[in-house]
Parts: structure tokens; C-alpha cells; sequence
């Protein structure tokens, strides 16, 4: 029963933060409030007992990709944070919300065709293995996570690319 209270709580924590970290117009919140989206996921680790799965993701994302972030932010200075406030218009919602509920019915669908959550079930009683886990992570056969991982740190290299860039023409 605990850890059913313990999961709303932190389902709560988590999607209150996403949803606080995309309405919010300061970057710098939204840059905390993902911080909190990670530290509940790594509470949900820790939930289901996974504890090195939870370590690594404070110490990686909490705290490296985090820490990348804001350290991104501060290099663009404020004279060019200050002029992206954006108007949003009444149609652009209208199609946001369209796109947003296709997505949805088509998660849905998907798992619902799949039969997901039945078997998400039947897996969760069966203790994993950390050498299957670790070898999901850093495999890359079918299924493995190497090549993910890779790119994710590319593409954060490109974002620092950019705040540098963005951050060097400023002085100009």
C-alpha cells in the first residue's frame, strides 16, 4: 500500500514539473522544473528497487545534463534572452492541441494493439538481472542502447556549439 501512495506522489511530482516546465516563460524555471521531473524518475527507480539504475540517474541527468543546461543558459546573455518573448496565436494552440490528441490516440492505440500494459504486468514480478540491464545500456545488438546514447551526447554537443556561438556574437 506504501508504495502505491509512494508512486502517485511521485507521479504527481513529476507530471506537475513537466507541465510547469514547458508553461513556464522564464528558462531558468524551467531548467529547476526539469530538475524535478528527473529527481522523481530517479524516485521511481529507486521505487522499484533499482537502485543503480536511480544513482546514475541523478548523477548523469539530474546532475550532469542539468548542470549542462544551466550552464548553456548563462553563457546567452540577457540582452538576447529578453527579446524572445513569443505571441502565440489563437490557431497555432487550436493545431498544438489537434497534433497533441492524434498522439495520443495513436499511443494509445498502440498499446492497447500490443497488449502492453498485460504484459508490462507479467514482467514487473520477475526479477532482472544488472548484468541484463548493463548489457541493454552499453550493447548494440536489436534492442541495446549504445547507439542512442551516442547520439544524445552529440546533439547535447551541438547545444553548447550553439550557446556558444549565440553567446560570441553578443560581444560583437
Amino acid at each position: 500500500m506504501a508504495n502505491y501512495i509512494m508512486f502517485w506522489i511521485l507521479a504527481v511530482v513529476i507530471l506537475g514539473s513537466a507541465v510547469l516546465c514547458v508553461m513556464t516563460k522564464r528558462i531558468m524555471r524551467a531548467a529547476t522544473f526539469l530538475l524535478f521531473v528527473l529527481f522523481g524518475v530517479a524516485g521511481l527507480y529507486f521505487l522499484l528497487d533499482y537502485t543503480f539504475l536511480g544513482a546514475a540517474q541523478i548523477s548523469v541527468y539530474a546532475g550532469g545534463v542539468t548542470m549542462l543546461y544551466v550552464f548553456a543558459i548563462q553563457l546567452v546573455g540577457k540582452r538576447s534572452l529578453q527579446g524572445l518573448m513569443e505571441r502565440v496565436k489563437g490557431s497555432r494552440v487550436v493545431y498544438g492541441a489537434i497534433l497533441s490528441l492524434i498522439g495520443l490516440v495513436m499511443v494509445c492505440a498502440v498499446l492497447l494493439k500490443n497488449k502492453f500494459m498485460y504484459a508490462a504486468c507479467q514482467v514487473a514480478d520477475v526479477e532482472v538481472p544488472m548484468k541484463d540491464i548493463g548489457m541493454s545500456l552499453v550493447g548494440a545488438d536489436k534492442y541495446q542502447y549504445v547507439l542512442p546514447f551516442e547520439l544524445i551526447s552529440v546533439f547535447l554537443l551541438a547545444c553548447i556549439i550553439g550557446g556558444l556561438a549565440i553567446a560570441r556574437k553578443e560581444e560583437k
